[in-house]
């Protein structure tokens, strides 16, 4: 027989991809995917097995009769409350056991929800205590002269108020090329930067990668970004001083979320203490620059500058 084709939508930033054939759930992994639920998803769960499980232990108190003491015989409102109070081990003694019966699956459910708070439990501290990093990446990339040379420039920003330290940064290229074979397919370069390593990250810096005759980007325009489908994904790992444990983030660009000739506004300045500020409303604004129509070619470089 014939499996049926599952369709499972995975998104990476603004990439999705359609996983044909692919086996949809698998119990083995519950622990994360109830980690990757939203809280009101994963509220919604909880809530869900919980009545669950009351409703299942109701219809079995209720399923023989005189197994609980004082409880109206066949009612089934009666028994999901002694079910709620006997998970919670509340035990308010209106209603008990009375046979053995009653008392085995009093004893059963004690030990289920005794199992459940555990697992609760732990899956909320997971939930608080797992660490994230709080990472801004610019809504545009920009390319623009600096230092006499065209570069490619994101920035990121720290949107928490304690340093991050030993910050790496990384970008990757994504691009369609042919092969001789006449294939086509989808390349991965990384891109140098003129740094991928600090010791702190209190705020905003501008990450650059130099397009000179080393870089993969040497001599492309803007038509060229297009027709090859340019991409970039950008990521930055460090730790949190706070908790004290690595956290990661990333962005990721279209080439048409790059602006040309265009060059991000200064947001550093000092005010009239002489305290350094940072403008974090101006983090995305970008502004004119020198015109660059098409990344310099070798014999041009010696022009710039």
């Amino acid at each position: 027989m014939r499996r049926r084709s599952r369709h499972i939508r995975v998104r990476a930033g603004q990439f999705e991809f359609v996983k044909l054939n692919a086996k949809g759930f698998d119990w083995r992994d519950t622990y994360h995917f109830i980690l990757t639920l939203s809280w009101p998803g994963f509220a919604g769960v909880v809530l869900g097995v919980y009545l669950l499980i009351n409703c299942l232990f109701a219809a079995l108190y209720v399923a023989v009769p005189n197994a609980v003491a004082e409880m109206a015989p066949g009612s089934l409102f009666d028994a999901f409350f002694f079910s709620v109070e006997t998970l919670a081990t509340v035990g308010y003694g209106h209603m008990y056991p009375e046979s053995l019966y009653g008392h085995l699956v009093t004893m059963l459910e004690i030990m289920v929800g005794m199992f459940g708070l555990a697992v609760i439990t732990g899956l909320i501290f997971v939930r608080f205590s797992r660490p994230t990093a709080r990472i801004h990446f610019s809504k545009v990339a920009v390319i623009a002269p600096f230092e006499g040379v065209p570069n490619l420039m994101i920035r990121v920003a720290n949107l928490r108020h304690t340093a991050m330290v030993e910050p790496e940064f990384r970008m990757i290229l994504l691009r369609n090329t042919v092969t001789a074979e006449g294939y086509e397919v989808r390349r991965f370069r990384s891109l140098e930067l003129d740094f991928d390593h600090l010791i702190a990250f209190p705020a905003v810096l501008t990450v650059r990668h130099r397009i000179d005759e080393q870089s993969p980007l040497f001599g492309m325009s803007p038509e060229s970004f297009q027709q090859q489908d340019i991409r970039f994904f950008a990521s930055i790992v460090g730790v949190d001083t706070v908790i004290v444990a690595p956290v990661q983030s990333y962005g990721d660009y279209n080439y048409d979320q790059i602006e040309w000739n265009r060059r991000f506004v200064e947001i550093y300045d000092q005010n009239e203490k002489g305290e350094w500020t940072v403008d974090y409303g101006r983090i995305d604004e970008t502004e004119d620059a020198a015109p660059i129509e098409k990344l310099p070619k070798e014999q041009e470089e010696q022009t710039v500058g």
